[in-house]
Order: structure tokens, then sequence, then C-alpha cells
């Protein structure tokens, strides 16, 4: 299989974490891949017409793209369990899509940033980004720290810790961690685990 892939990218993390952690890494071979909206530069177009990564190409060809769906295949792949045959599973389905709605947001903040020309950028438009990553930072403290500290590891947790860890590399000064103690102390457990250490974004 080939991972289309950056190491900048939370939702390429996502994949990667789980690599690791069901002991599947050796079997993807990582094809390096840049670029944003505006220019498509080396993103996998023929494997994702929307023209992002993840993008995971299958040994017969065919090409899964979203990280949730290669997440699926994979986790469905190895037998782990990271997705549970179980009432639990609803809520990792929501944690996860929670934490992609996060990174979402983050990443619009990103381009609105590094994209969009200054005398086009309109403050209150990123803001409101940055309430929606606010509100769903205090669901997860206030609703899903029991899930979240549960021992049994599933892709919700996991893709929380991918997006909080964003949030440090691409938004530091907004210090999610603020008021938030029980949810950042669970992250810091969890970024010690060797798949995150593994797969930590260049600085």
């Amino acid at each position: 299989m080939r991972l289309f892939h950056s190491p900048t990218s939370p939702y390429v993390r996502k994949v990667m974490v789980l690599l690791l952690e069901t002991g599947q890494a050796a079997d993807v071979m990582l094809i390096p891949a840049t670029g944003n909206p505006v220019d498509p530069g080396s993103m996998p177009v023929m494997h994702n017409p929307l023209g992002k990564i993840p993008a995971l190409e299958l040994a017969d060809g065919r090409a899964l793209y979203d990280s949730r769906v290669i997440c699926r295949y994979l986790d469905t792949r190895a037998g782990a369990g990271l997705y549970p045959d179980s009432e639990r599973l609803w809520d990792t389905l929501v944690l996860e899509a929670t934490a992609d709605g996060i990174l979402d947001a983050a990443i619009l903040m990103v381009y609105e940033e590094k994209i969009r020309p200054e005398d086009k950028r309109f403050a209150p438009w990123e803001d409101g980004q940055w309430t929606k990553i606010a509100r769903s930072l205090d669901t997860l403290q206030d609703r899903w720290m029991a899930h979240l500290e549960d021992p049994a590891l599933d892709m919700g947790q996991i893709s929380v810790a991918c997006a909080l860890s964003y949030l440090d590399f691409r938004h530091a000064p907004r210090d999610w961690r603020a008021g938030r103690e029980t949810l950042a102390g669970w992250y810091a457990g969890f970024a010690e685990r060797a798949s995150m250490q593994a797969t930590r974004p260049p600085a």
C-alpha cells in the first residue's frame, strides 16, 4: 500500500498513529505530498479528486481517501478493534467527528493567515472558527472525559489527541489548555504514547 503523506497533516497523523498502534506501519510506503486549496502542488489528485491527504492506494490500485475512511479500513484489516463492535462505537465516532471538526476549523484559520492576502482577511470569521474550537474543547472536558480516560484505546481518543496536538503546533498562542486542566492532563499522558511521539510534526 502507498500512503500519500505529509508529516504536518493532522489527518495523516491519525492514520500514522493507527498504523503504529496496530503493527501495520511496515505495510505502507509513504509518498510525500504537499499543496493547498489554491495550488494543489503534489497532492494526489488522481487518487483523490478533492486534492487532499491522506489518500491510500491499495495493492489492487484502488484508492481510499478521507482519514476516517482510511482508518476504518486499516482497523478492519488488522482486526484491532479501534472502532469497537459495541455500543461504544457510536461514542467513538462522535469523538472522531468532533476532533475532525476541530481540525477543520483550525486549518481554515491557518489558510486565512497563510494564503489570503492581508488586506482581504476578515478577523471576525477567524474568531468564529476559534469559537467553534473552544466550544468543542469545553464539550470534551465536560462530557467526554470518562471515555477519553478509558484504558481501552479507540479512534476517538487518537483523533482527539491528534487535534489537540495540532492546536499546539499551529495555534499555541491561543492556549487551548486555559480553564481545561482535566482535558490537558489527559492529553499530557496520551501524548507520551510511543505512536504519538513517533509522529510528532517537525518544528
